[in-house]
């Protein structure tokens, strides 16, 4: 080993080369102070597509984010080849603080989260009286995640010649949530599209809905000219920029002020992210309830309040129930 006396010359001490012959790494990021400022509108296969002032840019996510990432309806800072022309690219630098989060699981096993969008005003929840039949319990899940997240919720009962929507409509009538009722023939001729786009101007508004409840339909019918254009920015090899229902794509609402954020169809809803503690929020009408329940209580025990509270008709039997069914499910994914 070469040993060095005190008075070494600098031509004595060895460096090691830097084989990359790049700069060396620093933990000082640059301030972008310039950045431009924009949304994203949908996200494919790390690309994102991003609104800057009126032009369509696409984007990837700079290296110092991080593990940080963007999602539909992020507000964002740009920097790069802002143009939108074809085979530019743009850098996203900085993510804004977020005002809302819709989350879920894609069962209450599943370890994984998914922010479906962020920033979102109000969660649509798009369900049919008939063919498929209503489900309320996927209903109760999707108010879980919209008052967990920050969202006010929207009814839109569709097929309502089929079945009437006293039933649904009742059921949740405590909540005194908005709703709209349309039929098939209203989802054809355009009178859907009008009745619900007065629910979302001024809003960002998340759609979300299983297979076959018209819910594409009715989106479609409310940004038909953009859909069209925000599609086209496919390309030719890669076929980045195809929008389909497998990923979330965030609209600029036809005809008023406001986005509309169509999601993929959902089979489930997913409650893991969720602490069970915070699930009684979904039921304003049955949370004053909970005021003589012993400390800890699970809601779902002989000494729980909400039983009385019910039995003296403050709220919904078929309320107390889908709470409790909600809780069950997410014990049982706890006890895992």
């Amino acid at each position: 080993m070469r040993r060095y006396g005190k008075h070494t010359d600098e031509d004595d001490i060895r460096s090691r080369p830097n084989r990359k012959g790049n700069r060396p790494r620093t933990n000082i990021r640059p301030k972008h102070e310039d950045a431009a400022e924009g949304m994203v509108l949908t996200v494919d296969r790390g690309r994102l597509t991003c609104l800057v002032e009126d032009r369509v840019v696409l984007a990837m996510k700079a290296r110092e984010l991080g593990r940080k990432a963007a999602v539909v309806g992020d507000r964002v800072a740009l920097v790069g080849d802002l143009s939108g022309k074809k085979d530019t690219l743009a850098r996203i630098v900085r993510i804004e603080a977020r005002t809302s989060l819709l989350r879920r699981t894609a069962d209450d096993d599943d370890p994984y989260e998914r922010v479906v969008v962020a920033n979102a005003d109000q969660l649509a929840i798009v369900t049919a009286l008939a063919d498929p039949e209503p489900r309320p319990r996927l209903i109760d899940r999707c108010l879980v995640a919209a008052y967990d997240g920050g969202l006010e919720p929207l009814l839109v009962l569709t097929k309502s010649d089929l079945s009437p929507p006293d039933k649904i409509l009742e059921l949740y009538g405590d909540l005194d949530i908005p709703y709209v009722v349309t039929s098939r023939a209203e989802l054809e001729n355009g009178d859907a599209a009008d009745r619900v786009r007065a629910e979302l101007d001024g809003r960002v508004t998340a759609f979300v809905g299983h297979s076959g409840v018209g819910k594409t339909t009715l989106v479609n019918a409310l940004v038909p000219k953009e859909r069209r254009r925000l599609t086209g920015h496919v390309n030719a090899v890669t076929g980045r920029g195809r929008h389909t229902t497998t990923s979330a794509l965030a609209l600029p609402l036809d005809g008023a002020d406001g986005w509309v954020v169509d999601t993929p169809g959902v089979r489930s809803f997913g409650l893991a992210h969720i602490d069970p503690s915070r699930v009684i929020h979904a039921f304003p009408d049955l949370e004053p309830g909970t005021e003589g329940c012993p400390r800890a209580c699970s809601h779902d025990e002989p000494d729980c309040a909400l039983d009385d509270w019910v039995a003296e008709g403050h709220a919904d039997p078929a309320r107390l129930y889908s709470l409790r069914r909600l809780l069950a499910t997410r014990e049982r994914k706890e006890g895992d």
